[in-house]
């Protein structure tokens, strides 16, 4: 796959090095806070962001398999996006971006990518998972054409669990 893509305004470049790892750490860092923290409380964000959004944690899943992109639109790095192919589904584990930049059609455009990745890897559906009360994501997830297959609560330690919806889009 190319290193980076364009769509109009908004290109994704795949993550190889740890330069832009931590830049993403800092940004997951403030999306983080401003978005969850509503949802899960700090005290699980802080958590969160320690142990699955690291630079650290970030390039061992690369080493597993993840593919990462920074999002960038009008050359300015607003988001990234994380997935792995999981036999014939395309897991996407992280999409993220800044919420000035929202409302932009970038959300819109980065399932496009992520939709066209699966299909040029032969999956037959895009996963993943979005926390039961992220209603403006679940929503946006829908018009993107997911449905809901069923709910997932993790543990994911220090007592905190994630308590998600899976959600598909077929191919």
């Amino acid at each position: 796959m190319d290193t980076k893509i364009v769509l109009g305004m908004i290109s994704f470049w795949e993550v190889k090095n740890h330069s832009d790892l931590e830049k993403i750490e800092i940004m997951a860092s403030t999306i983080w806070h401003e978005h969850y923290t509503p949802i899960i409380g700090k005290e699980q964000v802080l958590y969160m962001l320690d142990k699955f959004q690291s630079s650290g944690t970030m390039q061992d899943q690369i080493d597993k398999g993840y593919q990462y992109f920074m999002i960038s639109f009008e050359s300015k790095n607003v988001g990234y996006l994380s997935f792995e192919k999981r036999e014939k589904d395309l897991f996407l584990s992280k999409i993220y971006v800044l919420k000035e930049f929202r409302g932009k059609g970038i959300g819109k455009k980065a399932m496009k990518f992520v939709t066209e990745v699966a299909e040029s890897l032969n999956c037959e559906k895009v996963s993943l998972t979005v926390n039961k009360f992220n209603f403006n994501s679940i929503k946006a997830y829908e018009k993107a054409g997911f449905v809901k297959k069923g709910a997932l609560v993790q543990d994911i330690g220090n007592g905190f669990v994630m308590d998600d919806y899976l959600m598909e889009k077929t191919i």
